[in-house]
């Protein structure tokens, strides 16, 4: 090892090639991830003994419309091998999962809203996870249950693995126009259908349809000899129920209320009409002071009104917000990709301007109608920007220890070239760090069909990379000043100390190496044991081969003193070798 590193500094060709090798290697694994060939993500799957069913249909549609759904799905899991048990909770949440604690499934009280709740067998007994299942029997699911229903929507929810946001991908569109803000969040909502990557897109808003109103008539109500009161009380005891009476009992204390109303066949409009309705209330009479029959259908007006949606607000400000999920893909890039095709489709419609600033802010859009004037902020949230804050502090937080690292550096070796060439190598661990996730892509892929991502724990490794690779350049540094100072010639003294430390600097990265194996196996904190495997291969590389080469080169190395500077002429008051055992090493 002495003699390959002290062959390398005295030839300035070697020395160029691994300055260009480095060089290489450091752009091409760089470029890997602007290229899409590592891909990033916050967190990656995770596989889990159950998931959830979100079942939607139309805000007007009955407890049957929504069954119907919901059947259909159980039938299809039926044939499910890995399905241990499923439950099924109808116009209510099922309790509380983490899932459910931020999409608000304690909400759920409508007659269009559903929860499935599917239990499979143990993780470690089956061969297929809990996301890849899901990634397979979405499309078939949705292409066989969804036409079962109006306006149905069914969306898979899995226990997520990390940060709790409504979704993976949120957009809140703010506005003061409803019907402008409703028009538009069908505008992005199909967009994000149209985008590779991006499922389960769904408009967080009621939907509006026509409504029949049922109003006494005060002036036949006179003429016909009843009374607005009792108008009233029929057409609520008919539909919706009350208690007429009560009832003793001599088992209990309390009276027992009576209540009354139509059974379920008798006041079902058969047609979603208005003659429909006006049949049902003409079968409905009223006895008047006379004695005489008069039908309901007689006494009131009947008019078709849209109905009344729900108004979500945040912050103060109206808001409509679209929700979407990510199939096995990163979230950053399918929303690249959505934004882009916002700003060309919405362009014809709206003068558009990008929010300023460089925040996590700086994706949202400013939008205003050409016609009418209206001002709306599109805003983007959910995990994506959980994702972007995570990035953005991981990578403030390297630079602040670069920075901290160089600090350091520059007081303790009074230079700032060898406090450079510290920082360089610390930072140069990242091409192990890129092309370790580059080769583990390449085998998630042909084992199980799944990318590899590089995510915020494998960031996480990457920093704590810093301090371990320092810690070898410094060794190299201080061991190559003593010799020097001893009298060793500097460029065996690099070769030198370099071989002597070469040992504790490969058993440190094995070390390393031993205790991520077992690390990079988890599905969460894999990309931890990855980048800190790879990365010690990097870094022991560049400790060993860059340092000495870069140290070389630079004056700080040698002592100031005059009589430590070489004699110019050759073997005359230079060692060029020395025993360890001479300097008690």
């Amino acid at each position: 090892m002495e003699e390959l590193i002290y062959g390398i500094l005295n030839s300035p060709k070697k020395k160029r090639r691994v300055l260009i090798y480095i060089a290489i290697a450091f752009l091409l694994a760089v470029m890997m991830i602007p290229t899409k060939i590592v891909l990033a993500k916050m967190l990656p799957g995770k596989s889990a003994n159950t998931f959830s069913i979100y079942v939607d249909t139309a805000t007007n549609s009955s407890l049957a419309d929504t069954e119907r759904v919901t059947s259909c799905v159980l039938e299809y899991f039926k044939h499910e091998p890995s399905v241990h048990d499923m439950e099924v909770y109808l116009a209510q949440g099922a309790p509380l999962d983490y899932a459910g604690l931020v999409k608000g499934s304690d909400f759920k009280r409508m007659k269009n809203q559903a929860e499935i709740v599917v239990n499979l067998t143990d993780k470690h007994h089956r061969e297929e996870p809990s996301y890849l299942m899901v990634h397979r029997v979405r499309p078939e699911v949705l292409a066989l249950c969804e036409p079962k229903a109006t306006a149905a929507t069914i969306k898979f929810v899995e226990m997520p693995s990390g940060p709790p946001t409504m979704a993976t991908i949120v957009v809140n569109l703010f506005g003061t126009d409803d019907l402008l803000m409703r028009q538009t969040a069908i505008k992005i909502a199909n967009v994000l259908k149209e985008t590779e990557g991006l499922v389960d897109v769904d408009i967080m808003q009621d939907d509006i349809y026509p409504f029949y109103e049922v109003t006494p008539d005060k002036e036949k109500i006179i003429r016909s000899g009843l009374s607005v009161e009792q108008v009233n009380n029929i057409l609520y005891l008919a539909f919706e129920g009350m208690v007429v009476a009560v009832k003793n009992s001599k088992t209990q204390q309390d009276q027992i209320p009576i209540f009354v109303r139509l059974d379920d066949e008798s006041r079902t409009v058969n047609s979603n009409s208005e003659s429909g309705l006006a049949w049902k209330l003409s079968r409905l009479k009223l006895m008047n002071k006379q004695g005489m029959m008069i039908p309901v259908k007689e006494v009131v007006t009947i008019q078709e009104v849209p109905s009344d949606p729900t108004i979500f607000r945040k912050d103060l400000h109206n808001l409509v917000t679209i929700t979407s999920e990510c199939d096995l893909v990163s979230q950053v890039y399918p929303l690249l990709d959505a934004r882009d095709s916002l700003l060309e489709k919405l362009a014809d419609d709206f003068n558009i301007t990008k929010v300023p600033g460089m925040s996590t802010y700086m994706f949202d859009l400013n939008l205003v109608d050409k016609e009418s004037g209206q001002k709306m902020l599109l805003r983007w949230d959910g995990e994506m920007k959980v994702s972007l804050d995570t990035f953005r502090d991981l990578g403030g937080a390297f630079i602040a220890a670069l920075i901290l690292m160089f600090l350091l550096m520059v007081v303790y070796y009074k230079s700032f070239a060898l406090s450079g060439v510290i920082l360089l190598a610390s930072f140069l661990s990242i091409i192990g760090v890129i092309v370790g996730h580059f080769i583990t892509d390449i085998i998630s892929l042909i084992a199980m069909g799944t990318n590899f991502f590089l995510t915020a724990t494998s960031l996480i490794g990457f920093i704590s990379l810093m301090g371990i690779s320092a810690r070898s350049s410094l060794l190299l540094i201080d061991f190559s000043k003593a010799l020097i100072e001893k009298g060793v010639e500097k460029r065996r003294a690099i070769a030198i100390s370099t071989a002597t430390r070469a040992k504790p600097i490969l058993m440190t990265a094995v070390a390393i190496i031993l205790g991520s194996l077992l690390l990079s196996t988890d599905p969460i904190f894999g990309g931890l044991g990855i980048a800190l495997i790879f990365g010690s291969i990097a870094a022991t590389v560049v400790s060993l081969f860059l340092v000495p080469v870069l140290i070389d080169n630079i004056q700080a190395i040698c002592p100031m003193d005059s009589e430590f500077i070489p004699h110019p002429h050759p073997g005359e008051g230079i060692k060029t070798h020395v025993d360890p055992d001479e300097l008690g090493l």
